[in-house]
């Protein structure tokens, strides 16, 4: 059975215990987070939450399987911000799947509404004829989740059918404005709430496609409505990089009511997610003075792999610098690229490691 098949749905059975370290330690990183923020100039105030956004937008892309041009993304999310951005972008994912993500941090202090999240389906997928974006799903065929091979096809979940979809939405935000939840702490409280309300939301699988991308989004708004303020974090960026221990979890809460374990596994989703934004922002910073303190002495052959390596975030270039990758990203000879990378390090940007053949260089910020 699934939960949802259960007499007592949708009333969920959960203990709060094994939240409640997770919760202390969401309080002080968030504390940690908005400490930072508060002693950032406007500029940086910008690119850390351009970052944000960025890496969120990619991330709730991947885990579906969807990968995009991360200028894209950026050019898109600063578009939408109001920022000056001359690049055209033309794919019709990488537009809605940003303004998705300004539209629902802005929609943070607003009250919860069906219409809400019609809107932010029609932002998503407005781009796709073959999708009725903006509408719930419709028709008698079964809504599953599954994996493998065809004809070898596993099924992880089978949804409610689409003629209970409307009114399972209809309770799903009545539910988010009455949850009745047993914690007083306002923090505890928003983990709950954001915990449930993902869970919730997937079981219904109220689209035909773009559910998790949903989902994810309205986990993100729960957890900053709840604490009346947008929360600078990536919840995606966790999940992705954990994606079977996420689709185990989600399995395993939508096979019952009883929620407790899937509530501790998203708490420390969102924990480490608090810490993740808490690294990007120390790492935004230490970029910026990197490149005030340098840009001068760089040429744009070499402000572009630098900026290339700094794509990765906190992680990174994967691997390190060497001639080679560096001839394919400045698009210049063996000579020039050794040259380059010798006087990056002289200067102090990279840092060397190995010698000969095994040459590597990295960001000496990270």
């Amino acid at each position: 059975m699934y939960n949802w098949q259960y007499k007592e749905w949708p009333h969920f059975n959960y203990s709060t215990e094994k939240l409640q370290p997770i919760s202390i330690a969401f309080a002080k990183e968030l504390g940690n987070v908005n400490g930072l923020i508060t002693g950032l100039n406007e500029e940086l105030r910008q690119e850390t939450l351009i970052e944000i956004l960025i890496s969120e937008a990619i991330k709730t892309s991947e885990i579906e399987g969807e990968y995009m041009s991360r200028e894209d993304v950026m050019s898109s999310i600063k578009k939408n911000l109001g920022l000056k951005d001359d690049k055209v972008v033309y794919d019709k994912r990488v537009a809605g799947v940003a303004k998705l993500m300004t539209t629902v941090r802005e929609n943070a202090k607003e009250e919860l509404t069906v219409k809400m999240i019609l809107y932010w389906h029609e932002i998503l997928m407005g781009g796709f004829p073959k999708i009725n974006a903006g509408s719930w799903r419709k028709g008698q065929e079964l809504m599953q989740v599954i994996s493998g091979a065809y004809g070898k096809e596993i099924v992880h979940y089978q949804a409610p059918p689409s003629d209970r979809v409307s009114n399972e939405m209809e309770m799903f935000v009545k539910w988010f404005h009455n949850d009745n939840l047993s914690v007083n702490d306002e923090v505890t409280r928003a983990l709950l709430k954001a915990s449930i309300a993902h869970l919730y939301f997937e079981s219904i699988h109220p689209f035909e496609d773009g559910n998790g991308r949903i989902g994810r989004a309205l986990a993100e708004y729960a957890l900053s409505h709840e604490l009346k303020g947008p929360v600078l974090l990536s919840i995606s960026k966790v999940i992705e990089k954990g994606k079977k221990d996420y689709y185990q979890a989600l399995k395993l809460a939508q096979s019952g009511l009883d929620i407790t374990e899937w509530i501790y596994y998203f708490g420390q989703v969102i924990l480490d997610a608090q810490k993740a934004a808490k690294e990007l922002i120390e790492f935004t910073v230490k970029k910026t003075r990197l490149f005030d303190q340098y840009k001068s002495l760089l040429n744009e052959r070499q402000l572009k792999v630098i900026n290339r390596m700094l794509e990765n975030e906190t992680q990174g270039f994967e691997g390190g610098m060497t001639a080679k990758k560096y001839m394919a990203i400045a698009k210049t000879s063996k000579a020039t690229a050794t040259r380059d990378l010798l006087y990056l390090n002289e200067t102090g940007i990279l840092h060397q490691t190995g010698a000969g053949r095994s040459v590597r260089y990295k960001l000496a910020c990270i």
